[in-house]
């Protein structure tokens, strides 16, 4: 009894181990598409990250800075200035 539920607060706890790992940086291949698609756009990239299932890309374009939201088949949502 006592190892069944050790095991099943292992499984309990797994979800979210994985959500938490999601929201980090993207894979080398999703990051590369994604610089890719923004700098075909005039956009220099500097940093790429993956949060709340959309990526997120931090850009400057013509001197200003942006924060660019792609969601998961890499199609840009929104496009927020920053200040």
């Amino acid at each position: 009894m006592r190892h069944s539920l050790k095991l099943l607060a292992l499984v309990l706890t797994l979800p979210a181990a994985a959500a938490f790992a999601s929201d980090s940086a993207p894979s080398a291949d999703t990051q590369a598409k994604i610089r890719d698609l923004l700098t075909g756009q005039g956009y220099e990239v500097r940093k790429i990250e993956a949060e709340d299932g959309q990526f997120e890309a931090y850009a400057v374009k013509d001197g200003k800075k942006y924060e660019v939201y792609l969601n998961g088949k890499l199609e840009v949502v929104k496009i927020k200035e920053d200040d």
